[in-house]
């Protein structure tokens, strides 16, 4: 059964609908990102965060989580974190120091 909304990786166009599932600082930090560009760093990190929340890397097609979508699963995964949101907001800093490492690792110039 294929899903319209079910993709490989966590997908940019889901984070709008995270904004109202937690608090004040939260909400703060969707509508910060989706004021950025899909490509910028705070979009792919926010990514990140959410592909090892939801575990994007074990979702297959034919898996229950694919075939509720990207959406849904998404929602659920944000409602049904354990942790506080400032935990949560500490997991998306990490990951943004790593997006922004690997962004300037893969820029810096080679000598061959």
């Amino acid at each position: 059964m294929y899903q319209n909304d079910a993709e490989m990786l966590f997908p940019a166009r889901v984070i709008p609908c995270l904004r109202y599932l937690r608090g004040e600082s939260w909400q703060e930090l969707v509508e910060e990102v989706c004021e950025q560009p899909e490509k910028s760093v705070d979009a792919l990190a926010f990514s990140l965060l959410m592909i090892r929340l939801a575990g994007c890397l074990t979702c297959h097609s034919d898996s229950y989580r694919a075939m509720q979508g990207c959406t849904t699963c998404a929602r659920q995964t944000v409602s049904r974190f354990k942790g506080t949101d400032s935990e949560m907001l500490q997991e998306y800093v990490q990951a943004r120091v790593e997006v922004d490492s690997y962004m300037l690792r893969v820029a810096e110039p080679t000598n061959v």
